[in-house]
């Protein structure tokens, strides 16, 4: 099934490459089958979930191949990371939708790469080597560098995309030196293994720096936060929903899966460091976020002050602490795409600008849109009966046990994040319909309204009832911490 998950988008890719994009029907045909694609693998990831055993902590549906060029490949499963991969298969056929009717150019290449991202994504969070993960963390740069350059909408989109790929990269380095170091120590970087490893404090501590520097950049965390949101402004629509969802995510996956599991105590030694630096992201972004006036940017800076809470999570060494850091990063992997997908992709559609003060009074002709809108900046604020909420409270509960001064600061951003998101929805929306916008704008469409229920649903469904991902991800945090 593991092997399937991967395999089906290449298939997909596959099967669009030789189609010519000259004539009308095949565009149409190629989007048919990059969306068919990522929906069956949807469903193929559904029934991973539905056979998926929660009373294990083990690696489950492990999948081996030998004798290959690139060596030896081994894939699993667990509570951990199955979510990760859920959230992947679910936002794909969400990212293709996104962009469905206005990329008519190339779209050939642009639905081959967004398949092949999924490929690699999923390979990533699946994989059980630690030198193919970094070698799948990596492979999703020159995808995404070429995604920004060629079609990205902004005027500086080329430094965008030279940004993401040096700050990135440069990162990286740094975890590649820290994997052959670690390979020294240990003679393994078979996952299973390393976790059975005894490593020195000392010869921790090294390791734990160059792994967090790679982590801390993909995050982002203060002072790397430069390269994130001129990434989002000029990406088209589909790069920001999988930059916001899943490709944030690759190093909340790699704290998890890497610092606080093969280097533990090191962890500890620099929890206090790492929490003053979630800290200084948080109010930083928040106050960032609130003088924005460009709509995309603001929300990539609040998706900055968000994934800090999830580091305030990751860091306070118990239970409740890192299973409110993975749902919140989950949520924040609904919320974050459907914001984008609100300023980013229906409100630039119908006006041509992402400038705040050129926007205004949308409720008068756009209130269905208005109506959801405000469902999803109240989401993004951390609502109850809203996955976010419960993230962000389990979250800081867990802080709080370690250093409840850290918790009362996180908490500054529940407040913060109520008066950008507020602040927002209220000069868009409401006020004299602005003059700048001198044609009557359009309602949401089939396709925008399936778009934004279908993160709508799992976002409310799951902070309703939490202990659908709470009993599958007890037993392998648990593990992770007390084994």
């Amino acid at each position: 099934m593991i092997t399937l998950l991967i395999l089906i988008p290449i298939i997909g890719s596959l099967m669009i490459l030789p189609l010519q994009e000259d004539y009308l029907n095949n565009k149409n045909k190629i989007k048919t089958i990059a969306i068919t694609t990522s929906i069956i693998n949807f469903i193929v990831s559904i029934f991973l979930w539905l056979e998926f055993d929660s009373n294990t902590n083990q690696y489950q549906f492990v999948t081996e191949f030998d004798y290959l060029p690139i060596g030896h490949l081994i894939f699993g499963v667990d509570g951990i990371s199955l979510y990760f991969v859920l959230l992947t298969t679910f936002i794909t056929p969400v990212a293709i939708l996104s962009n469905y009717n206005n990329i008519n150019v190339n779209i050939k290449y642009f639905l081959v790469s967004l398949l092949i991202l999924e490929s690699l994504q999923l390979a990533l969070f699946l994989i059980l080597d630690l030198l193919l993960f970094y070698v799948f963390f990596e492979s999703v740069l020159p995808l995404f560098f070429i995604k920004i350059l060629v079609y990205g909408s902004g005027e500086s989109r080329d430094r965008s995309a030279n940004l993401l790929f040096l700050y990135t990269l440069f990162g990286s380095l740094f975890m590649a030196l820290a994997i052959v170091q670690l390979y020294s120590y240990t003679y393994t970087t078979d996952f299973q293994l390393l976790s059975l490893c005894d490593i020195s404090l000392e010869g921790q501590k090294l390791l734990w720096l160059a792994f967090f520097l790679a982590f801390a950049i993909k995050t982002p965390l203060w002072p790397f936060t430069g390269w994130l949101y001129r990434a989002h402004a000029d990406s088209p629509l589909a790069g920001s929903i999988l930059l916001a969802a899943t490709i944030l995510k690759f190093a909340t996956y790699g704290y998890i899966r890497i610092l606080i599991n093969f280097l533990p105590d090191a962890t500890n030694y620099f929890g206090p460091l790492v929490q003053t630096i979630a800290i200084v992201t948080l109010i930083y972004a928040s106050l960032s976020t609130i003088i924005q006036q460009d709509t995309k940017t603001l929300i990539a800076y609040s998706s900055i002050a968000h994934m800090s809470i999830v580091i305030l999570g990751l860091f306070s060494n118990n239970i409740q602490g890192i299973e409110g850091a993975i749902l919140l990063a989950l949520a924040h992997g609904f919320v974050s795409p459907a914001l984008f997908i609100c300023v980013g992709g229906i409100i630039y559609d119908r006006t041509g600008t992402r400038v705040i003060k050129y926007i205004r009074g949308l409720v008068t002709y756009m209130p269905i849109f208005t109506i959801l809108f405000f469902i999803f900046t109240l989401c993004n604020t951390g609502i109850p009966l809203s996955l976010n909420f419960l993230g962000e409270q389990l979250s800081l509960i867990g802080i709080w046990e370690v250093n409840p001064i850290i918790s009362a600061l996180g908490a500054t951003g529940i407040v913060l994040s109520a008066c950008y998101s507020i602040f927002l929805y209220n000069r868009i929306s409401y006020g004299k319909y602005s003059p700048h916008m001198n044609k009557v704008v359009l309602d949401l469409s089939r396709r925008e309204f399936i778009l934004l229920i279908t993160l709508l649903i799992p976002t409310i469904l799951l902070g309703i009832f939490p202990n659908l991902i709470l009993d599958s991800i007890h037993l392998s945090v648990s593990s992770l911490l007390f084994n």
